[in-house]
């Protein structure tokens, strides 16, 4: 019954706001939501979108030592689409829209997420890949206050400062915005973090000279510019490389990216792993003990990396085009996005299923490798490396 009656309430909620009721005088109830990503349909009035790249698809090629689409997993998880997708993945567009009088919000989950969320002038959520108006948001818009901004460009999404979400989600934006001009338009935290800073000075601009943004007031923006890219596009991540990337002539190292101190999805047999790796040649390397520079470095010189199933691999997109990545895979959490990243850069993958090892979520999961399938497989790049 109660539920009956909420959901009779956020009907009416939804009506009064789409006949002008402000939804703030409704508690925020009855927030519409546009999916700004669906450039099927058009955008609210007041929000304007420019299609810099339609959507297109890929024609992808299968992991080396898969013989065919149907041994890949089909599980889409909340990824939105799966391994078995990624021969024929569709790529979303790319484009700009510029948002009339918008309000920018956030708040901090339980994880201590960043969770941001853009309102349009008539109070429509601008729905994008990590951007939504959630309940929590409701509290946070009517206890803080309002900082005035007449123009600004927002890049921002949940999970900005993960190393990996920001090289494949974020670096593509300013890489965008760089070519429209409008890079000294975005919008900092209080503290970027190292990748943000270095990033930023490589495409040109001095991260101290950009403006700032105060987590405990919303912005309210008369003119808002919003990116949205897809972050597996090969002509994104493929400037990234260009951007971000240190060349070498001959890269010739091979590299095994550690886990060891992350808290979750660890290799619990990594001595042994380490040993088999080190008599075929590969180095083994903890990034967190590198800055970025060092890491881009690395990386130019890098024609295999290998690793388990983490942003450590992300990485792949500092490597020269033809570089073999190994991934390490509980196929029990399916993640496509690595597979999918080394299609669009020109990577050789290779997928390696590993074991679970212990208990948890999936996302959580310790796993572990089999030598003997990880030597045949160091065979197998090999053979087709000797034949490049």
């Amino acid at each position: 019954m109660a539920a009956q009656i909420g959901n009779r309430l956020g009907g009416l909620a939804r009506l009064a706001v789409d006949r002008g009721v402000p939804p703030e005088w409704l508690g925020f109830r009855g927030i519409a939501h546009c999916d700004l990503d669906d450039i099927s349909t058009p955008p609210p009035p007041g929000v304007r979108r420019h299609i810099v790249q339609p959507c297109d698809v890929a024609s992808n090629p299968l992991p080396l030592n898969v013989d065919g689409v149907d041994e890949l997993p089909d599980d889409r998880g909340w990824w939105g689409y799966s391994m078995r997708d990624v021969p024929h993945r569709r790529s979303g567009p790319t484009y700009l829209a510029t948002v009339d009088d918008a309000t920018v919000t956030w708040y901090r989950n339980r994880h201590g997420d960043f969770v941001p969320a853009v309102l349009s002038g008539n109070r429509r959520s601008l729905d994008m890949r990590e951007m939504r108006w959630r309940r929590p948001h409701a509290a946070v818009r009517r206890s803080q206050p309002v900082h005035h901004l007449r123009s600004a460009v927002w890049i921002l999404e949940r999970a900005f400062h993960n190393h990996s979400h920001w090289l494949t989600a974020h670096v593509p934006k300013l890489v965008i915005l760089r070519d429209q001009g409008l890079l000294e338009e975005i919008l900092l935290p209080e503290e970027p973090t190292a990748m943000m800073a270095s990033s930023l000075r490589r495409l040109g601009v001095d991260p101290d000279e950009l403006r700032r943004f105060d987590e405990d007031h919303v912005l309210r923006i008369d003119q808002l510019t919003l990116v949205g890219n897809d972050r597996f596009r090969p002509e994104l991540l493929r400037t990234v490389r260009d951007a971000l990337a240190v060349p070498t002539e001959r890269p010739h190292r091979r590299l095994y990216i550690s886990r060891s101190r992350a808290t979750r999805r660890r290799l619990v047999n990594e001595p042994e792993i380490v040993g088999i790796l080190r008599d075929a040649g590969f180095e083994s390397v903890v990034l967190e003990d590198m800055s970025v520079e060092e890491q881009a470095e690395l990386m130019g010189q890098a024609s295999v990396i290998c690793g388990p199933h983490g942003a450590g691999l992300t990485n792949m997109v500092l490597c020269a085009p033809g570089t073999h990545v190994i991934e390490f895979a509980d196929l029990d959490f399916p993640n496509p996005n690595f597979y999918a990243m080394s299609a669009a850069l020109g990577h050789p993958y290779w997928l390696l299923p590993a074991e679970v090892a212990g208990p948890g979520s999936p996302l959580e999961r310790d796993m572990s490798v089999d030598p003997s399938r990880l030597e045949r497989t160091i065979r197998l790049v090999d053979g087709a490396s000797s034949r490049r």
